[in-house]
């Protein structure tokens, strides 16, 4: 399946930005530390981390499946389950894409931070770090207990299911594209601000959950609307 020029361009500037990040990872992560943004601008940071979060996100999409009529749950059963174009009906093919492009990129970001190791600016010794490459590994763990979530910076997953998220909503709703783009950067810079990320994880985790969601949904046009949708179903 032909896959989205502008999402498949969006997913490769984002992983550019990410490459140009590394530049500034370390003082970023040093300002974000330093606890300089106001206390109104955490706080609005803080409520879109839902945009990104497991949760929040299944939350999210419950809404959507109820409040859509033109969604209908994918059936499960073969060969439905092979790809969404096996599905037997537009609205099942619809919301099979949306749920399938919501998943593949943050998959794959979970498979990546079990194989590379990077520390967290909140657990890591940033005084010792002479390059953002000095942060992959464990050297630069600072003393105290940890968690094993404190080796899994990169790349980030919340800002992966943002991205996602944000994909596959304006694939679905155009009309609100730059609300869903500004849930999802304000869920990526959650990430900075809360210390758990660095700038580079959070463009590279942006950067495959768009790709995920460009593999999936493809170039495929949505139905005529609702009413042809449930139409269909019953035929």
């Amino acid at each position: 399946m032909p896959l989205s020029t502008r999402r498949l361009t969006t997913a490769i500037l984002l992983a550019g930005l990410g490459l140009i990040a590394f530049a500034i990872d370390l003082p970023a992560a040093l300002w974000f530390q330093s606890g300089s943004l106001p206390k109104e601008v955490m706080r609005y940071l803080t409520f879109t981390e839902v945009f990104g979060h497991g949760t929040g996100v299944a939350v999210i999409m419950i809404g959507v499946f109820c409040l859509d009529r033109s969604l209908r749950f994918p059936s499960l059963t073969w060969p439905a389950l092979r790809w969404p174009t096996f599905q037997p009906t537009p609205a099942r093919r619809h919301a099979a894409r949306m749920l399938g492009g919501l998943l593949a990129g943050p998959l794959v970001v979970l498979l990546l931070k079990q194989l590379i190791d990077r520390v967290r600016p909140r657990a890591a010794d940033l005084g010792r770090a002479s390059s953002p490459f000095d942060t992959f590994g464990a050297d630069l763990l600072s003393s105290g207990p940890h968690s094993s979530s404190d080796l899994h910076s990169f790349p980030s997953g919340h800002s992966a299911t943002a991205a996602a998220l944000a994909s596959i909503l304006i694939w679905k709703y155009p009309q609100a594209r730059w609300f869903f783009v500004t849930l999802a950067i304000s869920a990526c810079l959650q990430r900075l601000a809360s210390s758990a990320h660095y700038p580079s994880d959070a463009c590279f985790g942006a950067a495959i959950g768009v790709l995920g969601a460009a593999v999936v949904l493809g170039r495929e046009q949505l139905a005529a609307g609702p009413a042809s949708d449930r139409r269909q179903d019953r035929d």
